[in-house]
């Protein structure tokens, strides 16, 4: 009917300057369409609201007039359905569209006031379903509205007054009712918009401010005058937390796992089961179904992004629109008769549709944005979780480098693959679509083009497959690196004091041309991809234009075909290009899901191996027939333990190194493999592990651990722990902010406040590993009398006391002895001394002195904190992890210049190479001018269609096209190789010259920037640099040349265009300028919340065991969950920033210039945000390094220092330049081959001594000299590596054993074998079987040992409990001096005691005690004098 209509009023419609549409279509056609709409989303949108209730919003006035307005309407509709049922009566017979169309609306009308009622009761602020309804409706009205006022002079306004004025009623009020749907209802009661004061404001954002998100101008704004802070970030949407994402993924995962268990729900099975029974379940656990990670994230993730999916399908079809506008438009310009209404009407169109394909593709990107920032998160957080309980095994296959690396970059991986992963499905489409309109317009000819694209798929699954396997590569590389680079800086300390930078630089080096290898390769293969996907659409194009000319003489190639066919190439474009681009993300993205969903299948540590059951015992703690190992498959560390510890008793673990006392003690926490017997611990547990394990918080936070403050207790835990006095040299007492690892507390105030935790948690069950190794003698006895013995804060509780302090044996009720991971013997300090067994074997080979020597140790991070770290460091420790900091980092965030600076980028260019970089912009240049002259010599070619002479120069035209492209196709290669080779360039450069400042860097730099932070620079911004950057270097160059040939081609054809482009660039420019000034304050601020992610998991994941000892793994979690919300904060609305600027920018005319423009906008602005890598990694490659490492004309004699004689000449030092001196005037000489013992209390001074000797503190004042030569004169390997130090925490590197003793490979395997053998490790490397070749594992944590230099200065650096016993025998056979700093010492030649920096005393240890000084006081503390 509609054809006929159209047909018959062809010219009343189109042929005329005064267009109207007929009467029948005005009245129903056009009235029904809303009708249509409203009635079709309703059921589907009703549903929509009963699911997501958002609270009650009190009615308004709005409200209420937009009510009172839905029944005005509903009246006027149905007093046109009375009147004609009036007229009907009146025997005026009107056509049956005078009683439906008004019947309709009318109850239309009714739905769309019960809608706006319902709306309001489910806390709808603004209605996109109505503000939709009502545009349809308006819009449908302008052309009867325009058609009456045509008419209004003729009659049959006179006949029908009443429809006539209650039409422009209608009209006028459906415009209201669009005027007011673009207002907002209050935000409903009760909901966050009320009780968060800096709610986001997407969330109370009307309809149309969500679709151009016009909500975010406001941070827009704000981040244009000034640069954005912490503060001004918006809260993240409830959805989108931690709190809702992660707990979704996990059940998602769950419910995968349960597969690989024993059946469909079963439950975990403690209870023995028959030989029988167990072959019945493995045979079904074979058969169950490996866990699915990718599952769990379609099933977790998969709906919110289909949302986006059929935002993608809409603008897909809109896409196909502009190309039949363009043919119609074509056709105009051949008809000179047209009328020229209905050219603009079609240029009209062609923008609308533009407009709205921007919008709703932004819709599509933001759902797919949100997606995978949500990915993230319960990435993240899943991961987080995991490695919060799985066994020491898993840990050995996934290190803490790996993992941040899962977190990092394999996380980011999935959130950047979301963005395009609709191409999958899309790309198809629109290639399907673009063929079918192809072969309307070009005919079968077109199936030239199809083969070209058929013959490229298995060039690109070629390219594809090999990118997974080099990603896999370089994935390995990547990992190792960053664990590597974890340890050094983990144990950069120990390097430095043994001038071991160089052989762990080889090696770090060594990695990372590994991984540039295979990243090259990659690369190269990237380029030829990139070739393939910019010559695809013009092959298609070449070859379907080549066989239409060709196969028929009647085939003429005019504008109309040729330009409609090339925007359908142009459209083709795009999926081409997309398509192995997303297959090869989705390649990369595989193989990081099979890296976390490996990781995530580790197996778990059992929570039934320890049984927590209180029942009526009268054992606290019993181990029957126990059997326990570090991993399934080791042999057992601990075997046939029976053990039953009575309630409220003290029980000592006693025995030689590596016999397996530590283990006890993680066996009973459940930390390691049960293989037989059985543990029950009756009533909570407190631990206090060897290895102090502080946190990142005020030391008053680092006691309480979660639980709540109480005045009395908390004062008598200090003064138990004997912690009061050292809360009067911390400046902000309990208060004072505690470094990454406890850096500014001693070892002994480390462990102290690691005791005091466990007293303050008031526990049933006490796990002591050690507590008195790091102490002084006396503070030691001090706390044993106040906290653990019969007397203690602890009596009446189960202690379990691991210890090498034997003066305290005597005092507990009983003694455990291990023997290489058995049970010796047990029984009372009598008991065991009457059997004459192990025990009394012990006690015999150690004298009193040795005792002394055994309970004195402290940690090598000194007693001088309190001077190391002043009150300006410390008050502004806190923006040490949660900012960038405030100490180290030059450009903090909140005053960060707006712009980065030009020199970023030419210190990108200098690594790329300056020739390189220009000559890389040449041949881009060089491709877009192939592309320009293609384009112009088709445009003469369909003008030979004019000139009917297409005939004669088919053949030359086609050579000429063909020659432009394949042209162009080979100057995209050459320029891909040459910026593959420039990125490679400029990766290795900025990682070597930041590899060579973080190893030449004082050491004070690393005591006060955390190493999550230039973990941060070395794992995420390398791999920007590595991968992104060039990337989007590519794309810049890329839309920045085909603005310029774009602009070219439309001045040289459209001169006046030309007058235009200034004001364009001009406006282009602002927004770019406004944009990006935002974008980068909120991708640096994304950049500076990243890093905390990272420091609170390597701080959590060496802490792993207290976390579980204490059950305080949930608020572990739910502090990393902020953190990771904190990070999302400023991303969000930087997804938000890129969209807003598209949707500012697409408003303009000339859609050509604009998409090309937008584009370059957008690449700029992403350029300018990855540019921050390169500005954040220079940052660190600048920081301040320390003295040469070799001074080429004051190198020493080889054999220097022959004799060993050490001289202070008048030497102060200080910590950091304005800081007080914390040695004052040194002058003393101690003799070659002399035992020297160094004491005094804590802030003497001691360890100072031990950091001026290897220079790294620098002297403020003064000399040492070592055997004639001064030292601040040599350079420092010449000076470090001539001296030998035994700090107490030696770091171990995972690799060999015989690669952590000698990294160098100096020596022959005699040699290691000998200081195995003196330093008491011979036996337990003997008993492994790879013997030196045993792997360490990362951190050291199996094992413990001396390193040794045959050198003629040694200093002990306050070890003791740490070595065993037998380590005072080793240091009676040193014939070398000897510098031993302990506390207190009676087996040196003389003992120096320092006092507030100054030397108090300087004798022979009978002459101190005779003085009755300082030094009698200590040992008379101690109970020794």
């Amino acid at each position: 009917m509609l054809v006929l209509l159209f047909s018959q009023d062809s010219n009343f419609t189109k042929h005329t300057d005064l267009p109207d549409l007929p009467a029948c279509f005005q009245l129903s056609v056009l009235p029904w369409a809303p009708c249509i709409f409203l009635w079709l989303t309703s059921p589907f949108y009703i549903f929509y609201l009963k699911r997501n209730n958002r609270g009650y919003i009190m009615m308004s006035i709005l409200n209420r007039i937009k009510t009172v307005l839905g029944l005005i309407l509903w009246i006027v509709c149905w007093t046109d359905l009375f009147s004609s049922f009036h007229e009907m009566s009146q025997n005026q017979l009107k056509p049956p569209v005078y009683f439906v169309t008004p019947l309709v609306l009318g109850m239309t009308m009714l739905l769309a006031t019960f809608l706006i009622q319902f709306e309001r009761l489910k806390g709808v602020q603004s209605s996109g379903v109505l503000f939709i309804f009502w545009t349809i409706s308006v819009l449908c009205a302008i052309m009867p509205f325009r058609s009456k006022i045509m008419n209004a002079s003729q009659a049959e306004v006179s006949n029908d007054k009443l429809r006539f004025t209650m039409f422009y009623i209608y009209f006028g009020l459906t415009l209201l009712q669009l005027i007011l749907s673009c207002f907002n209802e209050k935000p409903p009661l009760f909901s966050s918009v009320v009780t968060d004061p800096n709610v986001c404001p997407e969330t109370t954002a009307g309809f149309l401010s969500k679709m151009t998100f016009w909500w975010f101008t406001r941070m827009a704004i704000k981040g244009y005058k000034s640069p954005l802070e912490n503060k001004d970030l918006w809260s993240l949407n409830k959805h989108d937390s931690s709190e809702l994402v992660v707990p979704n993924l996990l059940n998602e995962w769950e419910e995968q796992a349960a597969f690989r268990k024993a059946g469909p729900g079963a439950e975990p099975n403690h209870v023995s089961v028959s030989p029988e029974e167990e072959e019945v379940l493995l045979s079904k656990r074979k058969e169950a179904r490996q866990p699915s990670f990718l599952r769990a994230l379609l099933r977790a993730f998969g709906p919110y992004f289909l949302i986006g999916s059929a935002f993608k399908l809409l603008q897909d079809l809109i896409t196909f629109v502009n190309p039949q506008l363009l043919r119609m438009l074509i056709a105009f310009t051949k008809q000179p008769q047209a009328p020229s209404w209905w050219g603009y009407s079609l240029a009209f169109l062609m923008f609308s549709a533009s407009l709205l394909q921007t919008l709703i593709l932004h819709q599509h990107f933001q759902y797919c944005f949100v997606t995978g920032m949500r990915l993230r998160s319960g990435i993240v957080g899943a991961i987080y979780r995991k490695s919060l309980v799985i066994t020491n095994e898993a840990k050995r296959s996934s290190t803490v480098g790996e993992v941040v690396n899962l977190m990092s970059v394999d996380a980011q991986r999935f959130m950047d693959l979301t963005t395009f992963l609709n191409m999958l499905w899309s790309a198809p489409l629109q290639i399907v679509l673009a063929l079918f309109f192809l072969w309307q317009n070009l005919g079968p000819s077109v199936l030239a083009g199809v083969a070209v694209m058929v013959l490229l798929i298995p060039f690109n699954a070629f390219i594809a497959m090999k990118t997974r396997s080099y990603q896999v590569e370089q994935m390995k590389y990547k990992d190792e690196r960053i664990k590597l680079m974890n340890e050094i800086l983990n144990g950069i300390k120990v390097l430095k004091l043994y001038a071991w930078e160089t052989s762990f630089k080889q090696k770090i080096l060594q990695i990372r041309q590994k991984e540039l290898h295979v990243l090259r390769k990659a690369s190269y293969l990237s380029a030829l991809s990139t070739m393939a996907w910019t010559s695809a659409p013009f092959l298609v194009a070449l070859t379907t234009f080549a066989v239409f000319v060709t196969v028929d003489v009647n085939n003429i190639l005019d504008a109309e075909k040729a330009f409609v066919s090339l925007s359908l190439f142009n459209i083709l474009r795009f999926p081409l290009n997309m398509l192995p681009q997303v297959i090869s993300s989705i390649v990369q993205a595989s193989v990081s899901l099979k890296r976390i969903q490996g990781f995530l299948s580790h197996d778990e540590l059992d929570p039934e191996s320890v049984d927590r059951r209180n029942n009526a015992s009268e054992y606290a703690v019993s181990v029957v027939n126990g059997k326990f190992s570090w991993a399934k498959q080791d042999q057992a560390a601990l075997d046939n333990i029976n053990v039953m510890v009575p309630q409220g008793s003290l029980l000592a673990v006693v025995g030689h190194v590596g016999c397996g006392k530590t283990s006890l003690v993680c066996a009973l926490l459940g930390e390691m493999e049960k293989l037989e017997g059985q543990i029950s611990i009756q009533g909570s547990v407190a631990y206090v592990p060897q290895q102090a394990w502080i946190q990142n918080a005020t030391l008053r936070d680092n006691i309480l651990f979660g639980r709540p403050y109480a005045e009395q207790k908390y004062r008598c835990v200090l003064e138990a722990c004997a912690l009061t006095p050292d809360l009067e040299v911390l400046p902000g007492g309990d208060q004072t902010e505690i470094g990454e690892k406890g850096i500014n507390l001693s070892g002994g105030q480390r462990q102290r406040v690691s005791l005091a935790r466990a007293l303050y948690s008031g526990a049933d069950v006490y796990l002591l590993d050690d507590p008195l190794s790091a102490v002084d003698a006396h503070v030691a006895k001090h706390i044993f009398d106040n906290v653990i013995g019969p007397e203690g804060a602890l009596k009446g509780k189960t202690r379990i006391l691991v210890t090498h302090g034997i003066s305290f044996l005597p005092q507990v009720h009983n003694i455990l002895v291990l023997v290489e991971g058995r049970v010796s013997e047990m029984g009372s300090y009598q008991d065991l001394l009457k059997q004459n067994g192990a025990f009394a074997e012990f006690l015999r080979n150690y004298s009193l002195e040795d005792i002394i020597e055994d309970d004195d140790v402290t940690d090598l991070l000194v007693d001088d904190e309190e001077e190391e770290f002043p009150d300006d460091a410390l008050s502004n420790h806190t923006d040490m992890v949660d900012n960038e900091p405030v100490v180290n980092e030059r450009c903090n965030v909140s005053v960060c210049v707006l712009q980065v600076k030009l020199k970023v980028y030419w210190e990108y260019a200098k690594a790329v190479g300056p020739l390189l970089s220009l000559f890389i912009c040449v041949l881009y240049g060089c491709q877009s001018a192939t592309s320009i002259g293609a384009n112009v010599w088709l445009s003469e070619w369909t003008n030979d269609a004019l000139l009917n002479r297409t005939q004669d120069r088919v053949h030359m035209r086609v050579g000429v096209y063909a020659a432009l492209g394949i042209s162009q196709g080979v100057l995209v290669m050459f320029s891909s190789f040459t910026l593959a080779l420039g990125k490679i360039q400029a990766a290795r450069k900025l990682h070597q010259t930041l590899l060579d400042n973080k190893f030449h860097t004082p050491q004070s730099f690393f005591d006060t920037t955390p190493i999550g932070r230039i973990i941060n620079r070395f794992s995420k911004d390398i791999y920007v640099i590595d991968e992104v950057l060039p990337s989007t270097v590519l794309m810049f160059l890329g839309t920045f040349f085909a603005s310029l040939s774009t602009m070219i081609v439309i001045i040289f054809s459209t001169p006046i265009f030309a007058l235009v482009i200034g004001p364009l660039a001009l406006i282009y420019f602002f927004v770019q300028r406004f944009y990006v000034a935002t974008s980068r304050q909120l991708k640096r601020l994304e950049s500076v919340s990243r890093s905390p992610i990272y420091s609170h998991f390597s701080e959590t994941i060496t802490g792993t065991s207290v976390i579980r000892a204490y059950g305080r793994n949930t608020a572990f979690v739910l502090l990393s969950d902020m953190k990771v919300d904190e990070n999302q904060k400023s991303y969000y609305p930087a997804v938000f920033s890129a969209s807003f600027l598209q949707s500012s920018v697409s408003h303009d005319l000339q859609k050509s210039v604009t998409m090309s423009l937008n584009w370059m906008v957008r690449m700029t602005s992403d350029l300018e945000s990855n540019i921050v890598a390169v500005e954040r990694v220079k940052e660190y490659s600048e920081t301040v390094t320390e003295a040469p490492w070799i001074v080429k004309d004051k190198q020493p004699p080889p054999d220097w220092p022959p004799k060993g004689n050490v001289e202070f000449i008048d030497y102060s030092v200080r910590y950091r330049e304005g800081l007080d001196l914390v040695l004052r005037n040194i002058s003393l000489e101690v003799k070659g081959g002399e035992k020297i013992g160094i004491v005094g209390r804590t802030g003497a001074g001691k360890s100072s001594m031990t950091l001026c000797l290897f220079r790294l503190l620098e002297a403020a004042d003064g000399e040492i000299v070592i055997d004639e030569v001064k030292i601040s004169e040599i350079g420092l390997h010449d000076l470090r590596s001539k001296l030998t130090i035994i700090p107490q925490e030696p770091v171990l590197f995972s690799g060999t054993l015989r690669m952590n003793l000698d990294p160098f490979e100096k020596y022959s395997e005699e040699d290691v074998w000998k200081v195995l053998e003196l330093s008491h490790l011979k036996k337990f490397v003997s008993n492994q079987p790879s013997k030196l070749e045993l792997e360490c594992s990362e951190g050291g944590e199996n094992l413990r040992c001396l390193v040794f230099k045959k050198k003629k200065i040694l200093l002990l650096h306050q070890n003791g409990t740490k070595l065993g016993k037998g380590f005072g025998a080793c240091c009676v056979n040193i014939k070398k001096t000897l510098i031993m700093i302990h506390k207190v010492l009676f087996s040196c030649d003389r003992v120096l005691v320092l006092d507030k920096g100054k030397i108090a005393e300087f004798d022979t240890p009978t002459n101190l005690l005779a003085q009755k000084g300082i030094f009698y006081g200590m040992a008379k503390d101690a109970g020794l004098a």
